[in-house]
């Protein structure tokens, strides 16, 4: 009697156009195997139906991923070279705010808010940034429309790091100079929820031979009603900067980075619960990355490009989908 033995495989698709997944985040592979232009200390933002990818050093064309044709396109060059920012969206345009300009480790900022426009493909240079108030590697989000600019650094990679907070209101074009956060930090991301500003990750940078140490790890948590600070009792358990952070369903995640305690760029992923202002490991992604923004997208995160080691190589051409 010949038995035979039938063995049956589960295949489970999702939504992100996966292969080779490792935990739940999966590679995203246009559908004509097109690639956007490698970058680092750069910006990843949706608007409507399109993922853009823009800045970072030199002075590289706009990519921008389509979501229902899947596929990457190139749009127009900057007027100048923008890195080391966190955009955000206001009115379907994309600001960059906080933005250095030039070659490591002299950078200087960006004396003016620059503006893409992704349905025309244009850049627009917006308003001045007070010449007192001018810094890189920031902290930036928007709420009730107003913008909120948070720390950073002001002399490149050399020092010169502030505790500031300001707000730029898009209705009125004024500058408003708010309380000090509790401690100086640059290279991180900054978040709202719940009408509170969190400040988490991030380092304070220097050149020579601790030039990715010095990272941080006390949450900072500023009140947009009640106009005061306040520090978190557990702090970030993975050390990093150069990261991106990013609201996901109820919790803060902080993404990715550069640390002196590796060379590979983090592949880290942890979540800060709000409620209980406690933190939790979430699977790592396919790939570590520093210098480059999460995008939230039809209840999926997406990050692209980066860079996979501590520095500036090598430049990636990647994207991956976190799906829950």
């Amino acid at each position: 009697m010949r038995i035979l033995f039938v063995s049956i495989v589960l295949f489970v698709v999702t939504s992100c156009n996966s292969t080779n997944s490792v935990g739940l985040w999966k590679s995203v592979v246009a559908l004509d195997k097109s690639e956007p232009v490698e970058r680092h200390e750069a910006a990843f933002v949706g608007v409507g139906k399109k993922l853009v990818l823009l800045g970072g050093r030199g002075i590289r064309p706009v990519s921008i991923y389509n979501t229902e044709t899947k596929n990457w396109k190139n749009g127009s060059k900057p007027p100048i070279e923008l890195h080391h920012f966190q955009p955000v969206i206001y009115q379907s345009k994309i600001y960059i705010v906080g933005a250095l300009t030039g070659g490591w480790p002299n950078e200087t900022p960006v004396p003016n808010i620059y503006i893409y426009h992704p349905n025309s493909d244009k850049w627009e240079v917006g308003p001045e940034i007070p010449s007192d108030r001018r810094r890189g590697a920031a902290g930036v989000v928007i709420y009730n429309d107003k913008l909120y600019l948070s720390c950073g650094i002001k002399n490149g990679h050399i020092g010169d790091h502030k505790k500031w907070l300001d707000s730029y209101d898009f209705k009125t074009g004024n500058w408003e100079k708010l309380a000090d956060a509790p401690r100086e930090r640059d290279h991180f991301h900054a978040v709202v929820a719940h009408d509170k500003l969190y400040l988490a990750a991030g380092r304070l940078t220097t050149t020579g031979d601790n030039n990715f140490g010095n990272t941080i790890g006390e949450v900072d948590v500023y009140d947009l009603k009640s106009k005061q600070w306040k520090t978190l009792p557990n702090n970030l358990p993975t050390l990093r900067a150069g990261n991106t952070a990013v609201l996901f369903q109820n919790e803060i995640l902080v993404i990715g980075g550069e640390s002196d305690s590796q060379e590979m760029a983090h592949d880290d992923v942890e979540a800060l619960q709000l409620k209980k202002e406690t933190w939790r490991k979430l699977a790592p992604m396919k790939e570590g990355r520093h210098g480059t923004s999460a995008i939230l997208f039809d209840q999926k995160l997406y990050l692209a490009s980066g860079c996979g080691k501590r520095g500036g190589e090598p430049e990636l051409k990647s994207m991956e989908c976190f799906s829950n």
